[in-house]
């Protein structure tokens, strides 16, 4: 298993190299083509997500990226330092907004709407350190319904 992790500040310059690290990362892990512009998407709304997190809570720490290759599935985590629920919570991206924020703004939802119509298999986790965005995509040779 190949791990490539990214660290960058939460600036919205920074976003669009996250989205060119993550495309070429798939690639070199076997992620078709076709759905190469769907991870870039993906990876672009979530990153903006958590830049957009940080920067309204005043946090200076990094926005945190991991891309991992797997076997059969490629994954790619958007971790953010924004303390949410206690105790921590998971949930597909359907209605995730009112079970981790009922606060959450519209600009939040339509991110998290968006990153659930363009990956099949994605979770958010909410706690006391963070939030993470989990999305994974198939690999060459992989069936959709191998995924993890």
């Amino acid at each position: 298993m190949a791990t490539v992790e990214l660290r960058f500040s939460a600036q919205p310059e920074h976003v669009r190299t996250a989205r060119l690290v993550a495309a070429a990362v798939a690639r070199r892990a076997g992620v078709e083509e076709a759905v190469l512009d769907e991870v870039r998407l993906a990876v672009g709304e979530a990153c903006s997500r958590a830049v957009g997190l940080h920067r309204s809570n005043g946090l200076t720490a990094p926005v945190r990226v991991v891309l991992t290759e797997e076997e059969k599935a490629f994954s790619i985590e958007v971790g953010d330092e924004v303390p949410g629920p206690a105790g921590g919570s998971a949930e597909t991206v359907s209605g995730i907004t009112a079970a981790l924020d009922p606060d959450a703004d519209g600009e939040d939802e339509m991110g998290l709407a968006v990153i659930s119509g363009l990956v099949d298999d994605v979770s958010v986790t909410a706690g006391e350190f963070g939030g993470t965005i989990r999305m994974s995509w198939p690999v060459a040779g992989a069936g959709a319904s191998d995924l993890p």
